[in-house]
């Protein structure tokens, strides 16, 4: 299968979207981001700070929370950035976004930037927070079920052109299940018994207990699908010539992660305010989660990566069609030159 074509056709209509001077796409705009005139960083006359835009992959939660840490204290702009975050959601084409240069950074996950890269994408991955992917299957507990193998007989709404659905598809049999799209919040599980849907384990499975739901989590992580996640990425032409935007930026960020981890509450205000939907408690509840799903291995810095874990992705994408065999190149997906040790 190819993919090639369809971000191509994506690629143009942003193209053609930032050549007419267009400042919407899907609903979104600059002016839907996140910017601190006072951050409490050091003072630094705004004349001399370089304007920046990131663009998130969703809705501001807690998967973000290094990036908004950045901006909530200040590291940006001890950087001399100013930084814009843009909130994302259905539909906001990150990728082709920094692929163009529409804006300078963006956030996505390690599958996904393989195969855009196949799709002629130049993007790479330059800090990977979470080592661990929060992608799960979230089950009712009474249904019994203890391991994605066990999934059977039951409805699954996953989206199943994602890579992590081909793989789940490829490696688990799911004997007599039925599927239909991820719906987007948790309200057919809380009335479905025989019901089960993909998630982030810090966000859908908080809001159905919070609704009186039983929900039980199977990592996707434990049967081998553990791309990096949340991954900070760029345009290959920025690295190549605007290297010391790129290093500015990746500082401020793992800065700003270690201390999301360290103590939240700060900067899940400033989401909370971004994104009113999703609830204080949950948000709380997904910053204690990430300490566990960011940890880097044994003496290795916050938000590095591995050509290990890249090309072990690369190879599970082809082994279940998800791309076609010789497609991806994982050695030219990431560089770890900008994550410096403690």
């Amino acid at each position: 299968m190819t993919f090639r074509s369809g971000f191509l056709v994506s690629l143009l209509a942003v193209s053609l979207l930032t050549g007419c001077g267009s400042s919407s796409d899907s609903g979104t705009t600059p002016t839907d981001g996140s910017k601190i005139t006072d951050t409490g960083g050091e003072a630094t006359g705004s004349s001399e700070l370089r304007a920046v835009q990131l663009r998130l992959n969703w809705f501001p939660e807690a998967e973000h929370g290094g990036y908004y840490a950045a901006l909530v204290h200040g590291y940006f702009e001890e950087a001399g950035l100013d930084v814009t975050i843009l909130k994302g959601g259905p539909g906001v084409p990150v990728r082709e976004e920094v692929a163009t240069g529409r804006v300078e950074f963006g956030i996505s996950n390690a599958d996904q930037i393989l195969v855009a890269r196949a799709q002629e994408a130049d993007i790479v991955g330059v800090f990977a927070p979470l080592q661990t992917s929060p992608r799960c299957i979230m089950v009712h507990e009474k249904s019994g079920i203890s391991s994605l193998d066990d999934l059977k007989n039951l409805t699954l709404a996953i989206n199943q052109n994602s890579s992590f659905g081909a793989f789940l598809k490829h490696k688990v049999a799911l004997e007599g299940c039925q599927f239909e799209p991820y719906p987007g919040n948790v309200s057919r599980f809380l009335l479905t018994d025989d019901f089960a849907q993909q998630a982030y384990v810090f966000s859908e499975p908080y809001m159905a207990k919070k609704e009186g739901g039983d929900p039980a989590t199977l990592l996707a992580a434990d049967i081998g699908f553990n791309p990096y996640t949340s991954v900070l990425i760029t345009q290959g032409d920025t690295i190549r010539n605007d290297a010391d935007l790129v290093r500015k930026f990746v500082t401020a960020v793992q800065r700003g992660w270690q201390t999301y981890l360290d103590d939240p509450s700060k900067t899940n205000a400033h989401i909370q305010s971004e994104n009113p939907e999703i609830d204080t408690e949950i948000l709380a509840l997904g910053a204690a989660d990430l300490k566990k799903l960011c940890a880097p291995p044994e003496g290795q810095p916050l938000g590095s990566m591995t050509a290990e874990r890249w090309s072990t992705m690369a190879r599970q994408l082809e082994e279940c069609g998800f791309s076609e065999a010789g497609t991806l190149k994982p050695d030219a997906a990431f560089t770890t030159e900008f994550v410096t040790s403690p």
